[in-house]
């Protein structure tokens, strides 16, 4: 089983791209950029040190701040991607924040062309197809949020195909950030919001309510709603779910109480995403082979979620569908 788990076609729909360095490329990076990384950042097995969310997206902007250049960002793409189709995923977006490559001096356009160049490289070598979701920080507020979206709108790429959010959960309200998301949606571009990672169902209800989605990021917490599963359900809301970070950021306690399972009987759309996989020890391919082994997700259960998850991709139609194909055939 865990050869014909290896060997599916996966998709990948939730990572965050400056979360998949892993510590060895982030070094290499820094010593190239001269800049010096905190001892902190690292244990004693040379893995990423942190405890809790709060120090996890500490260490997340430490290991961003290594970066520099538009080539910074095509090897950590290309990096990623060859990492990815290693594990047979044929697809994968991937998140990427302006504001943390403002924050290193680096600007929207090399940014782009960085990552657009690591896309092009991974696709030549692996055959891997790899897309960008543009995502505003929630904790930066709204008016931030409209400067990254105007940014993105002005200046249209063939890779960028769709808008979202991540950031503190907390912040400002997502009735807030509806002027963000409606500039993309109205610009032609399908969106996606992290909500109920860290808060309840009252977060995923303001995201379907508020925002032009047809993903939630995380949404785990709605498992605490039937109404709100319904709901889900009927307007066909899909959800990217990833275990992995789950536990590790202790939203749930063991596989046993995670709400995959639940999800899946109710019919609700669903994918199985890294989030930051060197971060929480993942990859898609684990997501997978974890599912089937403590979940007891059966391999044609998880053949079904690659192809939920291509559909509900952001891809072109073309792509899609020519990927679609590939998973079938399986």
């Amino acid at each position: 089983m865990q050869n014909r788990i290896n060997k599916l076609p996966k998709i990948e729909l939730h990572s965050h791209l400056e979360g998949t360095i892993k510590p060895k490329l982030a070094l290499q990076i820094s010593m190239r950029n001269a800049v010096s990384l905190s001892n902190n950042l690292f244990n004693d097995n040379g893995d990423y040190a942190w405890s809790d969310f709060a120090s996890f997206l500490t260490a997340y902007d430490s290991v961003s701040s290594c970066l520099r250049l538009g080539k910074d960002y095509r090897d950590i793409t290309y990096e990623y991607l060859k990492d990815c189709a290693s594990e047979n995923v044929i697809y994968a977006e991937t998140f990427i924040s302006p504001d943390h490559a403002a924050e290193c001096g680096i600007s929207y356009d090399d940014m782009i062309s960085g990552i657009a160049k690591g896309i092009d490289d991974a696709e030549h070598d692996f055959g891997i197809v790899g897309r960008i979701i543009v995502t505003c920080v929630r904790h930066l507020g709204p008016q931030q949020g409209l400067n990254v979206v105007q940014t993105m709108v002005d200046n249209p790429h063939p890779y960028i195909v769709g808008f979202g959010m991540g950031g503190d959960e907390n912040a400002f309200t997502l009735n807030d950030f509806a002027p963000v998301f409606n500039k993309a949606a109205d610009a032609g571009y399908p969106c996606t919001v992290h909500a109920g990672e860290l808060c309840g169902p009252e977060s995923v209800w303001d995201a379907i309510n508020f925002l032009p989605i047809s993903r939630v990021g995380h949404g785990v917490k709605s498992i605490h709603d039937e109404k709100l599963l319904d709901e889900l359900f009927n307007r066909n809301i899909h959800l990217e779910i990833c275990p992995g970070s789950n536990l590790a950021l202790s939203v749930f306690t063991d596989w046993n109480s995670h709400p995959l399972p639940t999800f899946i009987a109710k019919g609700i759309s669903v994918s199985l995403n890294s989030d930051d996989p060197p971060f929480f020890h993942t990859s898609v391919g684990l997501e997978y082979l974890n599912s089937a082994k403590h979940m007891h997700i059966s391999t044609k259960t998880l053949k079904s979620i690659s192809l939920m998850a291509m559909e509900a991709s952001f891809a072109d139609p073309e792509t899609k569908s020519s990927l679609m194909n590939k998973i079938k055939e399986f």
